[in-house]
């Protein structure tokens, strides 16, 4: 079996290709490094089960070479992180947008079965209760710019399920709540590794806005094991799931939780969203998924609560800071 999977060298998507790697499939990762790394999939290369495109997905001749070449698809490649989504916005539409037209082109053309990367920004501004999979989608106005990215991940699900309903392409479509783990950075605005980082090194604890906005975070090896397991049910096909853990926190309580485990002196301080992102930045103030229909599907359950996340993470960037 072999098994393409764009944008293989980013965080979560270096982790699905070890896992891959791990049972045996032979796995062709297509990644221009504009926000992954060679360093996330550097103790890959010498794997003879490896191989290793650096291109964009916008290239239509390498996607279509190596679509031909593959049996399955694992579509990560996008434009992520709030930052980057504030301060590269025509990037951010054409790389999500464009990008995904074009793997879907392609699979459709010979006939393989994609898994597509979605997120639980697509959601917008909806608060009032756990998320499931059919709720409407409430977004904010064009004028704030965060919603540009929740769009174009709209865009790329209707996309697929379109093909799905027209043409009968295997699709599964996932969408990822606030995935964190290992080799994540926090240089597009993940708030974990941030207050971790900051948190070893004595820096202040940047908390954006008040801070009661809340999430709930899932280790990394959690999601990876639904999205491979959704890939492998038959019924996962035209449909789509949420992928992520029902624990909540604040992120005020996030930041003090991280102070209190890594037994840091740094102070907690609040910035206003619009020092940090410009004035075109609304946030949300609630993320929290519903899965019932995913663990009824293939009993998926986190293995992973909050604090046992934070231990290892803080132990991964002990190691790295050092």
């Amino acid at each position: 079996m072999k098994i393409l999977v764009t944008g293989g060298a980013g965080f979560i998507g270096s982790h699905l290709v070890e896992e891959l790697l791990r049972r045996g499939k032979e796995v062709f990762v297509l990644d221009n490094f504009s926000t992954g790394g060679r360093e996330n999939i550097e103790h890959l290369l010498p794997d003879p089960h490896f191989h290793l495109t650096v291109d964009s997905i916008l290239n239509e001749e390498t996607v279509e070479k190596l679509m031909k070449e593959c049996n399955e698809v694992y579509h990560l490649a996008a434009a992520v992180g709030v930052k980057l989504v504030m301060e590269r916005p025509v990037e951010t539409l054409e790389t999500n947008v464009r990008g995904t037209e074009i793997i879907l082109k392609y699979a459709n053309k010979y006939q393989r079965k994609v898994f597509i990367a979605s997120t639980s920004e697509i959601y917008g501004k909806h608060k009032d209760h756990s998320l499931k999979e059919d709720d409407n989608r409430v977004m904010g106005t064009i004028r704030k710019r965060r919603w540009a990215y929740a769009c174009s991940k709209s865009l790329d699900e209707f996309l697929s399920l379109a093909y799905y309903d027209e043409y009968k392409l295997p699709v599964v479509i996932g969408r990822y709540f606030n995935t964190v783990g290992p080799r994540q950075t926090g240089a597009y605005g993940m708030v974990v590794p941030r207050f971790v980082q900051s948190a070893l090194k004595g820096d202040p604890i940047t908390v954006h806005g008040n801070g009661k906005q809340s999430r709930c975070f899932t280790y990394v090896s959690d999601v990876v094991k639904a999205t491979l397991a959704l890939m492998d049910h038959p019924r996962a096909i035209g449909d789509v799931f949420n992928i992520g853990s029902e624990e909540e926190i604040t992120i005020k309580d996030l930041a003090k939780k991280v102070k209190k485990m890594t037994k840091s002196s740094s102070p907690i301080i609040y910035i206003p969203y619009d020092k940090v992102y410009g004035k075109r930045f609304e946030d949300m103030e609630r993320r929290k998924p519903d899965i019932t229909k995913i663990r009824r599907l293939i009993r998926f359950s986190p293995s992973y609560n909050l604090d046992q996340i934070l231990k290892l993470i803080i132990e991964y960037y002990r190691k790295k800071l050092r």
